[in-house]
């Protein structure tokens, strides 16, 4: 008898805990895209620094998404795998890819400033903040290169 109360008494702690402190889609991807944006800054300036730190960060917090974050974590992990500027590139496509569809299909909020942008000549969108054009997958040789989607959801 004890041994039930006990289990009783675990379970109703655990609904406490978890209607009173829910886990947040948009604290995670708001958490998840900081290294997001770090990485895009990184291939707008045709560099990899930190691109593979970033990468893993993500993955690491797309995984507390669950079902719904694993396109994410497997994006994420991809491009931390890449060896130069070009693959970072399509990989990053992947991610962003990947990032824009959980927003739309959660409903969740990037954040204020966050803005969709599609570069017509590699055929993909990414998220960046602000509303001037930084194109990631074009860097420096066409920085400019894109145009603004929309708010991000």
């Amino acid at each position: 008898m004890r041994l039930l109360s006990l289990r009783v008494g675990a379970v109703i702690g655990l609904a406490v805990v978890c209607v009173a402190f829910p886990v947040r889609a948009e604290s995670t991807l708001a958490t998840l895209l900081d290294p997001y944006f770090r990485i895009q800054t990184a291939l707008t300036d045709d560099k990899t620094d930190g691109v593979k730190t970033d990468a893993v960060l993500i993955a690491a917090e797309a995984k507390s998404l669950g079902a719904a974050g694993e396109p994410i974590a497997a994006a994420a992990t991809e491009l931390a795998a890449v060896a130069d500027l070009n693959a970072a590139r399509l990989a990053f496509g992947k991610l962003s890819d990947a990032v824009i569809a959980y927003s739309e299909s959660t409903k969740t909020d990037a954040g204020d400033g966050v803005t969709a942008m599609y570069c017509p000549m590699v055929k993909k969108s990414w998220l960046q903040k602000g509303t001037a054009v930084k194109n990631p997958y074009y860097g420096k040789a066409m920085q400019g290169c894109g145009e603004k989607k929309k708010k991000a959801a």
